[in-house]
């Protein structure tokens, strides 16, 4: 499942040290504007200690997690929408991903300069979305000319459909709001879809933070959250210097490092698992002696569709699905006590998977 969380954020914030914990990857990281200029593309495995509990008493051969990608776009600035500093690309960019990680700089250091000379945090949250929202009532203006003449006379329910989309859209972004806050129902999420706009986007604020103030709230971490909250938003805070140093070190070089800064887990596993949710993702997971394994599929998606993400034949030719939530099996430490109990189910098409389900399917091609 290619879903993307976009990294976004003013230069020199720190997305590009970020997307290198992220991914160990190496994308240029220097103290200047725009020294990111192609967005660099990271697939990461979403952390889940119920793949080991699972483990623990399947004994598989082998454990395998589900991932996601994180694109790290370069540094936008003001007037992005109009082209400045390659806005026009690094937008195109966002568009194509499929929820948005803010990152917004919360720490100050007279060694790494800001575009606008001060740290403001609110400010530099507003001057980004002010890009993108501008960005698409330039978009919806344009869409919207041609489907009003498209649409004039015409019984085309998909055509009108869009037309009205596209007028809430246009009054909401007239008036300063993201297009997020326009009411959408069922019947017209394909013409959302269609439209690709910026500010349709879920976010997480991240707040990048000093070393010392790691866990602290600083000031600047609660106006941020305070503004994430008022749009109905997420916010995290991570120290991405930290996080670099701590994707070196070996798994047992890092439980000390963490230990040493009274952490339980490093900030990038909540921030992984909170972009897995903002997309609106679930786990289920297929256990047997071969291998226990982890899959990604959308909140309310029913079991042939979910069968579907292990091979297409298993969604064609879906009879029903076997299963149970691994919570079961660590309460009762056995499949055979699961049926004893009577927590092993056969469900059929219209069953609706749920996070933790262990899933097994059986089909006919």
């Amino acid at each position: 499942m290619a879903l993307q969380c976009g990294i976004v954020g003013l230069p020199n914030v720190g997305k590009s040290t970020l997307f290198n914990s992220l991914t160990n990857a190496k994308a240029e990281s220097a103290n200047y504007p725009f020294c990111t200029i192609d967005p660099n593309v990271g697939i990461v495995t979403v952390p889940d200690k119920r793949l080991t509990e699972i483990s623990n008493y399947v004994k598989p051969q082998k454990i395998i997690p589900t991932a996601m990608e994180f694109v790290d776009i370069a540094g936008l600035v003001a007037g992005a929408s109009k082209g400045e500093g390659l806005g026009n690309q690094f937008l195109a960019n966002i568009r194509e991903t499929d929820a948005i990680i803010h990152v917004v700089r919360c720490f100050k250091d007279d060694n790494v300069v800001h575009v606008d000379g001060n740290v403001d945090p609110i400010r530099d949250i507003e001057t980004i979305n002010t890009e993108l929202l501008l960005s698409d009532l330039e978009s919806v203006e344009k869409r919207l000319q041609r489907v009003t003449k498209q649409a004039k006379g015409s019984k085309d329910k998909n055509l009108l459909t869009e037309l009205s989309l596209l007028e809430r859209f246009n009054a909401a972004l007239q008036d300063g709001k993201p297009a997020r806050v326009v009411e959408i129902d069922k019947t017209e999420i394909t013409a959302m879809k269609q439209i690709h706009l910026l500010t349709i986007k879920p976010v997480l604020y991240l707040c990048n933070i000093s070393e010392d103030e790691i866990g602290t709230e600083p000031e600047l971490v609660k106006l941020v959250k305070e503004y994430a909250t008022k749009e109905n938003n997420q916010c995290l805070s991570i120290c991405s210097s930290i996080e670099a140093e701590m994707a070196q070190l070996s798994p047992e070089d890092q439980s000390e490092f963490l230990e040493s800064l009274g952490i339980e887990e490093p900030a990038l596993n909540k921030l992984i698992q909170a972009s897995y949710r903002l997309l609106g993702l679930i786990t289920y997971f297929t256990a047997g002696e071969k291998e226990v394994r982890a899959w990604t599929i959308k909140e309310a998606t029913k079991a042939p569709g979910a069968a579907g993400v292990i091979h297409t034949d298993f969604e064609k030719g879906f009879i029903r699905a076997e299963t149970y939530n691994c919570q079961d099996l660590f309460d009762k430490k056995s499949e055979a006590a699961i049926k004893e109990a009577g927590l092993y189910r056969s469900e059929g098409k219209e069953y609706v998977v749920k996070d933790g389900d262990v899933m097994l399917f059986r089909f006919n091609v």
